[in-house]
């Protein structure tokens, strides 16, 4: 039980490093705040340490920049290398799992011991590694680390524990797979190649054992010479030297032939009876020009020659198209026979594998599909199919197919939405898939017992929402909404467009989903919100469009008189409610030119369309231009369908739209919405600026007092003594990339988009400039935001914050541990952020510039919006950028024909409260802890035909605060998260109860109120890669880990928390990396991943026959052991390579590891195999003896019948 004294006389609580003074806690200002009456409340807080713990669960989507491919035709099991280091083994649907070298180091080669649940990996830093896959989490259980020589290919034979390592010197080392030790066999370049060559023959391009003899060593170089080794002997059977370079080797399964892929094009075919020339040349792209000449073409990469029982040979290759015909499509071609068919890629080919139904290259081969790797997609192709058609992937790969701007996760979702998306979704799936079942069938998976609805939402750049099914760790896509329907398509040379430049004017910059109602809200760069109810039915509909005007002039900086005006509130005496606005009102902009240059960025279609089943548009928003400036963009939006509102701000002010009667209730700036309660003084400028003065923060109390000031307070100039730089961290980015990295050594504050002038001695001056900069140039996806950020501890904080200032474009300031230090004084400022300014752009260089306090984040809910207030009413809790909280009391009708027509109202804002940094969370609680939810209105089709008896009404839910706490009466306690800082207030009497500061040398980027073992907690991530936790209410930490240092914007950009202590980041621009900090999904992870290795017994060689095993050589006779072994070869040299012994796992040890217990389990792997073995031919002798017998008996009556006939009488 946690007990805690809620209100004592005025006194607050305080976390012990807590020092400061808050204006929010009325008595740690000085004077105490009029409270209800000191009582004891018991809540309690069942969350301990042991209940979090942080791990990586999955990984979904399409390998990044994959660099090898490999398969396993007996386990049907593939392999994906990746240039950052990454291992992605994929089986049946829901087998996937994700490895990562530890050092980061390139893939160049993947093989796998076939059937023996292991993988081989050579990486760039020259290393080879041994993966043990018997369990669910790979490990290494060796690495060899070459010191003198760089691998370039590698070549493990079926059934051998003997790997060949060619290098780029031209030498070939083996190595022993079981002990990953070298062996003294080594084949030298210079004894492979004849004494009389002058050259080098290049690095070892391939190796391969021959069919027909496996004591025989194929090894290609890469200059043209092809040798084939004789391991017995020692020596080279033959060689072969061409003109051109050598890529690629594939043998007949006969072990007669082989053909090559060269540089020029071409595909040679060798016979080995005849080695001095090539059998066969073929350029099947290259044809022969009026000339006589052949076309030049590329490289053949990689050529694969199988071979088919009942029909001709495949030969399949990559590349090799004529260099003439410009703009061509990567491609694979497929000769069989006479056909040609080439399949051309959407993307550059890294790799392909042919699969096969044997594993023996002595047999015939029956190639069935093709797996092809390319940069950005995995396909595999039908090859039994005379059109080869493309499996259908099932698969994620697709998440980048647009690249994703923004995510959002919902866990324990209602169990009827996702069968409901997938019906509308699978009717616009692509056909012309194979009917075939997917080939790569392996592993095991299982649905598990800890699962539960779960969907993930991804919001891409070209303005596509695609909704997932992640349930149980898999994640499948269930649903596609194009959002760029609603709008005209821009036309090229017209409009702002073409002033802008703009390359994705529809890019999702956020997303908000309320799965009860089904009402969905997506937030676009070009500054415009869209609508959308789900419905069943399709429908001809008409989407409303409303435009509002949210921007603020610079003339409200310079002449302070002209807000009063225009006020939005009422008088701040009067506690009745202000009617609300019928029409968008811009804070600042009512001069007859603004009205001229009133018009959005993108045009809504005006007519009637035929939308189909699923998401249908209802309303479009749109900030307008004003005077030739852009709107800014959009930093925060709420929306509740139980009250029927929206409400989003950006860094001018904040609108509220009432979308059921489609009009705009409220549209204010940020200053305007303080009322009496302003915490700042802000001050007008004037020609001579005193420096060293301070302005004190004003009483925040519920006094309802006017002030006279108050009108003159700028949005823009906000003062303070000793505050640090800050910003919003919703804010769209806006710089200059290439190729995905930050190149903009400036940028420009988040204000009106005027150009800043600098004051001289005679008072600021402020020039209107022409048509703006574009506020959005290409969308930046979350995908591809890179840049590299200091993790250094002393400058940290404040270099970190200056990258994201350069992000962001925008000028911040938020309240830190010194606002309450009057003696901080200028110059200390100045010369801490002269610290990193060669950093930071000319924008934020200075304190003296204009700032704008930016709408951060926002929150609709049942609340008290007065001290005095008995019963909790709709309100919106506002959050800004300088960690100001405001809260707005709504007054809307509850009755259903009321609120179709009646207005809602807005009431002059109520408690103001203050955190340091920007405020990033709002939650609420009851008195015993529990999270109260949102109210929302049940979801109902209004496309469904009417029923007379059943009149169609709205259906709410609401979830009031005092609804479970009867024994504690009235009252809730609201949860309040900023980028420094947590607190938790008591509502009606706003009292300060628990504050905690979360970081002092960084700021936190994600924070969620989430439920996790029937109880409640804060989760936060923070720039400098903590993960954290704090019990609620009394914020005490749980969690901290060191989890993912900030090395690029996308992790900022795309990390969010949800329910069940799971969370999920872009962990690259094509995949999602999903979390989870919590014990118990911990403890059950092992049986809720699939399993890799599953035993099955490996396939019987086919029976070559008497005449084939006497004259096909005597490669089943070959002992590798005897030439390899250290008896007969000898130790390797020391300094040639490094054996490093690899972790393994618990598990790995208990089933492959090296050491005493995997030999005893190896052995006993072993004895098993051998006693079934011993079973089987234990039947088999008896059946034998059995048929003796018999036929003994047969032979003796025939004996006894034909024992005294003569001869004559046969």
């Amino acid at each position: 039980m946690k007990k805690f004294r809620k209100v004592l006389d005025g006194l607050t609580t305080s976390s012990p490093g807590g020092t400061m003074g808050s204006p929010s806690c009325g008595s740690a200002a000085g004077t105490p705040t009029a409270a209800p009456t000191p009582r004891d409340i018991d809540v309690q807080e069942t969350l301990v340490s042991e209940n979090f713990q942080l791990c990586k669960t999955v990984r979904h989507g399409f390998t990044y920049q994959p660099t090898a491919l490999a398969f396993d035709p007996v386990q049907k099991i593939l392999a994906i290398g990746s240039r950052s280091g990454g291992v992605r083994i994929l089986g049946r649907p829901g087998v996937d799992c994700y490895c990562q070298h530890e050092s980061g180091a390139a893939v160049l080669q993947l093989q796998f011991l076939i059937n023996e649940g292991a993988l081989v990996t050579a990486c760039a830093d020259d290393t080879l590694h041994l993966w043990n896959l018997r369990q669910r989490r790979p490990a290494v259980l060796h690495s060899l680390k070459f010191n003198r020589e760089r691998i370039t290919f590698c070549h493990l034979p079926f059934q051998s524990k003997w790997l060949y390592v060619g290098t780029e010197r031209g030498n070939t080392h083996i190595v022993n797979i079981e002990s990953f030790i070298l062996s003294g066999y080594v084949i030298m370049w210079n004894k492979a190649i004849e004494l009389s060559t002058k050259t080098h023959p290049g690095p070892v391009v391939h190796l391969s054992d021959s069919p027909k003899d496996e004591g025989k060593l194929l090894i290609g170089f890469e200059g043209g010479t092809i040798v084939q080794w004789d391991l017995r002997a020692k020596k080279a059977d033959f060689r072969i030297y061409y003109d051109e370079a050598i890529h690629s080797v594939s043998w007949h399964h006969e072990g007669k032939q082989f053909m090559c892929s060269h540089s020029d094009g071409s595909l040679t075919l060798w016979n080995l009876r005849n080695t001095t020339k090539p059998f066969q040349v073929t350029f099947p792209h290259g044809k022969i020009q009026k000339d006589g000449r052949k076309e030049s073409c590329k490289p053949i990469l990689k050529v694969e020659y199988k071979t088919s029982r009942n029909s001709e040979p495949f030969v399949i290759f990559s590349g090799g198209l004529s260099y003439d015909k410009a703009g061509r499509r990567p491609a694979l071609t497929i000769m069989h026979g006479k056909a040609i068919t080439v399949l051309e890629m959407d993307y550059p080919i890294v790799e392909f594998m042919v699969l096969c139904d044997t594993p023996y290259i002595n047999e015939i081969q029956e190639p069935y599909a093709v797996v092809v790797l390319l940069e950005k997609d995995l396909i595999v192709v039908d090859l039994t199919q005379s059109n080869f058609p493309v499996f259908e992937n099932p698969y994620p790969m697709d998440i980048h197919e647009s690249p994703v701007t923004c995510t959002a996760y919902f866990a324990d979702c209602p169990p009827d939405i996702i069968p409901i998306l997938y019906s509308i979704g699978a009717k616009h799936k692509k056909t012309g898939y194979s009917q075939k079942e997917w080939p790569i069938a392996g592993g095991t998976w299982t649905l598990g017992s800890h699962t539960y609805p779960e969907i993930i939402i991804t919001g891409h750049a070209d303005g596509s929402i695609k909704f997932w099914d992640a349930s149980a760790f898999t994640l499948q896509m269930l649903y596609k909404l194009k959002t760029s329907k609603v709008f005209e398509k821009p036309k090229l040379g017209e409009g702002r467009g073409a002033d802008l430049g703009e390359e994705d004017p529809f890019a999702v910059q956020m997303v908000s989903w309320c799965p009860h109602s089904r009402i969905f809200c997506v937030v676009g760069i070009s500054a415009h919100i869209i609508l959308y109810r789900f419905s069943k039915y399709d429908a001809n509909t008409q989407t409303v469009s409303l435009e509002v005007r949210l921007q603020c002039e610079p003339e409200d900086i310079i002449t302070p008189s002209e807000n009063e005006n225009n006020p939005c509130f009422s008088e701040p005496g009067s506690h009745s409610p202000q009617p609300h606005h019928q029409y968008p009102v811009s804070p600042g902009s009512r001069t007859p030119d603004g009205a001229k240059d009133s018009t959005p960025f993108l045009k809504v279609k005006d007519k009637t369309v035929r939308v189909p089943p699923g998401y249908q548009s209802d309303l479009v928003i749109q900030l307008l231009w004003v005077d030739g400036e852009p709107p800014q963009q959009i930093t925060s939006l709420d929306i509740n369908s139980a009250y029927g509102l929206l409400a989003f701000g950006n860094c001018n002010g904040l609108a509220v739209v009432d979308y059921i009667q489609k009009t705009v209730i409220l549209c204010i700036s940020t200053v305007d919405l303080y009322g009496a309660t302003d915490p700042y003084q802000r001050l007008t400028r004037s020609p001579r600026r005193n420096r060293q003065s301070t302005s004190g923060l004003t009483e925040l109390t519920d006094n309802q007092q006017s002030i006279d000031m108050e009108r003159s307070k700028s949005p823009t100039s906000v003062k303070g003594p000793g505050r640090k730089l800050s910003l919003p961290t919703d804010l769209k980015t806006d710089l200059d990339h290439v190729n995905g990295h930050c190149t903009s050594p400036t940028s420009q504050p988040c204000s009106a988009g005027k150009p800043r002038i600098p004051m001289g001695p005679e008072g600021p001056r402020l020039t209107r400039r022409g048509p703006g900069r574009p506020p959005f140039r290409k969308a930046q996806s979350a995908a591809c935001m890179e840049i590299s950020l200091p993790v250094s501890h002393t400058e940290g904080h404040a270099s970190r914050r200056a990258m994201l200032q350069q992000l962001h474009g925008v000028t911040m300031y938020s309240h830190d541990e010194h606002h309450s230090t009057a003696s901080y004084c200028w110059n200390e400022r100045e010369s801490r952020e002269n610290s990193f300014s060669r950093s930071r752009s000319s924008s934020v260089s200075s304190i003296d510039r204009d700032t704008k306090e930016a709408i951060t984040t926002l929150q609709f809910g049942e609340s008290y919006g007065r001290k005095s207030d008995a019963l909790p009413t709709p309100c919106l809790w506002v959050g800004t950028s300088l960690g100001v909280v405001i809260l707005i009391p709504l007054s809307i009708p509850m009755d259903h024909e009321e609120r179709m027509e009646d207005p809602v109202t807005v009431g002059p804002s109520g408690a103001v409260q203050m955190l340091k940094g920007s405020v990033l969370r709002f939650a609420f609680l009851d008195c015993n802890g529990a999270l109260i939810q949102s109210p929302y209105e049940i979801w109902r089709d209004q496309n469904a035909p009417e029923d007379p008896d059943r009149p169609r009404r709205r259906k709410l839910v609401h979830f009031s605060p005092s609804s479970s706490q009867d024994a504690f009466g009235e009252g809730h306690l609201t949860v309040v998260c900023s980028e420094r800082q947590a607190k938790v207030f008591l509502m009606p009497s706003q009292s300060c109860l628990f504050v905690h500061n979360i970081t002092e040398s960084s700021f936190v980027l994600r924070a969620d109120v989430v439920s996790l073992c029937n109880s409640v907690c804060l989760a936060c991530f923070c720039a400098n890669g903590h993960v954290m936790t704090l019990s609620l209410p009394s914020l005490r930490p749980l969690m901290d880990v060191n989890y993912l240092p900030l090395t690029d914007m996308r992790i900022a950009r795309t990390f969010c928390f949800t329910n069940e202590g799971q969370a999920l980041y872009l962990s690259s621009p094509t995949e999602i990396q999903r979390i989870t900090y919590s014990q118990e999904m911990c403890d059950n992870l092992q049986e809720m991943l699939g399993e890799l290795f599953t035993p099955i017994e490996t396939p019987e060689a086919q029976n070559r026959g008497f005449l084939k095993g006497f004259f096909g050589g005597n490669a089943h006779t070959f002992d590798r052991e005897e030439l390899f072994g250290e008896a007969a070869a000898g130790k390797a040299s020391r300094s040639l390579a490094q054996h490093i012994p690899g972790q393994g796992g618990v598990e790995g040890m208990k089933v492959a590891a090296s050491g005493v217990v995997g030999d005893l389990a190896r052995a006993r792997i072993a004895l098993d195999e051998r006693g079934q073995r011993l079973g089987e031919l234990e039947e088999r002798t008896t059946l034998m003896m059995t048929s003796a017998e018999t036929f003994s008996k047969h032979a003796h009556e025939l004996m006894l019948k034909c024992k005294d006939k003569k001869w004559y009488q046969f």
